[in-house]
């Protein structure tokens, strides 16, 4: 069986962020090609999860591949909705997926941020993998909107690793999904929403649910 691996950054991350580059490495080390998409595509300002589903999709090879979609935060959100969309998706692992991602983020920037942001179309964002603010258009809120997580109903073998100690997404949010899901198991770390303390442990989780080499 052929088999293909994908894996998506988070927001405002990039290919080259530190979960991108030891996972990445790891797969090299096993010699096994991991794909490792571009979300921001030059165009940050137009960011929205249907762009992400679109340019993802476009990895995918013909139908007879399976693919294995792995994600990180709002990644891990994409990979979850494209694999509800797309029958090659076999399998998914979903480090701190970001459920409910507009409930979450949006009080952190406080109703007036968001007010204004709506008012003028655009709000600067810190970009991690730029290392710098950029401007994001509002039509990335009102796309997001659209994507919700009762709709995420087919039986995919998912794996779930969540910091419990989670800032950004609370561990929550995954508790909730894998409840009525049978087919979603949820590990929980004793991280926060880097996970970067517990990268070897994830790598672990990852061979053993790939049964990867």
């Amino acid at each position: 069986m052929v088999k293909q691996y994908i894996y998506l950054h988070g927001f405002a991350s990039s290919p080259y962020s530190a979960k991108a580059r030891y996972i990445s490495d790891r797969f090299t080390q096993i010699q096994t090609k991991l794909t490792v998409p571009d979300l921001n595509a030059d165009d940050f300002l137009n960011l929205t999860i249907t762009r992400q589903l679109s340019q993802v999709a476009k990895e995918f090879a013909d139908d007879s591949v399976c693919v294995t979609l792995i994600g990180s935060s709002l990644g891990g959100l994409t990979c979850a909705h494209l694999g509800e969309k797309y029958v090659q998706v076999n399998k998914l692992v979903l480090l701190a997926p970001a459920f409910d991602f507009l409930s979450h983020w949006l009080p952190q920037l406080g109703d007036e941020a968001v007010k204004l942001w709506q008012h003028d179309k655009y709000l600067m964002v810190h970009h991690y993998g730029e290392g710098r603010s950029l401007p994001l258009s509002y039509d990335f809120v009102t796309d997001a909107a659209q994507y919700r997580e009762e709709t995420l109903q087919r039986p995919i073998p998912t794996l779930i690793l969540h910091g419990k100690k989670d800032e950004v997404i609370p561990v929550a949010a995954s508790r909730d999904f894998a409840r009525s899901r049978p087919w979603v198991e949820l590990v929980e770390l004793d991280s926060d929403h880097s996970l970067s303390n517990v990268m070897s442990e994830i790598w672990q989780a990852i061979c053993l649910f790939c049964q990867l080499p």
